[in-house]
């Protein structure tokens, strides 16, 4: 008599996997591997190295390889204000190999600064979950005296010396130059705007005198202030921050309008399998919970924060319809 083979359960999910794939028209190899930890992926950012963006991506990449992928690196894409890393991610297979970690401005405000942007940020990606949220904040260097220590007395200097009142923000169209310039309009004084390629070299500006303000960030301002090379004025959030909880909100002030939690996010492309999109919401979701990477984030003032899906997708609902109108009043119109 003739023996049957022997099929191990494992072959037998397999087989069901790919006859399932077959069925719905997709490939076995598909079926076959959505649920296993991939060999390579990349989080695409826009940021340079040392930003912190960066600095968070390198942490996240640490913490969920093996789990999601063998290996994890971080692909840094600088350029266009961002967009060159979110066209990247959009263009490459939806495979969920290539991960976009990306600030709030490029999904939120962009759609409204810009009339011809290369992506939509709800029908071109799939929302997986937020990765940090942050207060931004404004600061003066020494090119302001040291008597002017709140945000309406910066004004009131502003006023005598018209020639020296600017502020420099880490991008034209970022959500730090539009705080900047809503702070401004609200205290109906001319802020001269001055936009630089990222963070560092706005600070780096401010330290050394050259401009009088910046508005950027929180956590990148905190070794800067540490170091008493400039001081803050006041910080976006309901209540003041817990990473800064001497300095008083733009609300506290006077600027009520001026309530903003900033984040960043990940998000894959369209089409990216449902089972890798789970997949790598249980990787974040367990990464951005663990002691390690909340205390290492609460150095550089940044809360990580894991969302679900629904709950990031209703989150950049609402910014489209917040910054709309302020992008309209402030009349500013992306060039490049």
């Amino acid at each position: 008599m003739t023996s049957c083979p022997t099929i191990s359960r494992r072959s037998l999910l397999q087989l069901s996997a790919a006859g399932a794939a077959a069925a719905a028209g997709l490939p076995a190899a598909h079926a076959q591997h959505a649920g296993s930890a991939l060999d390579l992926s990349k989080i695409v950012l826009g940021q340079p190295a040392g930003s912190l963006v960066d600095i968070f991506a390198r942490r996240v990449a640490d913490s969920i390889q093996p789990v999601y992928s063998r290996n994890v690196i971080v692909d840094s894409r600088v350029g266009a204000g961002g967009q060159i890393a979110i066209s990247t991610v959009k263009a490459a297979p939806a495979d969920g190999t290539n991960i976009l970690l990306t600030p709030s401005p490029m999904m939120g405000i962009y759609p409204h600064t810009y009339t011809k942007l290369a992506y939509d940020p709800v029908t071109d990606f799939i929302p997986v979950s937020l990765g940090a949220v942050f207060d931004l904040a404004f600061a003066i260097g020494p090119l302001v005296p040291a008597s002017v220590k709140t945000l309406p007395q910066f004004f009131e200097w502003c006023k005598a010396n018209k020639g020296a009142a600017n502020f420099g923000s880490p991008a034209a169209g970022s959500s730090p130059h539009f705080m900047g310039s809503m702070a401004a309009q609200a205290a109906g004084v001319e802020l001269t705007h001055i936009p630089f390629r990222g963070t560092v070299p706005a600070i780096s500006d401010m330290v050394g005198g050259q401009i009088a303000a910046v508005s950027t960030p929180l956590g990148d301002l905190m070794p800067f202030v540490d170091a008493g090379k400039c001081r803050l004025l006041a910080t976006t959030g309901e209540k003041r921050s817990r990473f800064s909880p001497t300095v008083p909100t733009f609300a506290e002030q006077g600027y009520k309008n001026i309530v903003l939690n900033d984040w960043f996010a990940f998000f894959v492309a369209a089409r990216t399998p449902a089972a890798h999109v789970q997949r790598l919401s249980n990787a974040l979701r367990t990464s951005l919970t663990s002691p390690i990477v909340v205390k290492a984030m609460a150095e550089r003032g940044l809360e990580a924060r894991w969302s679900t899906s629904a709950e990031l997708a209703a989150r950049l609902k609402g910014d489209l319809a917040r910054w709309k109108p302020i992008v309209k009043s402030l009349n500013f119109t992306a060039t490049s």
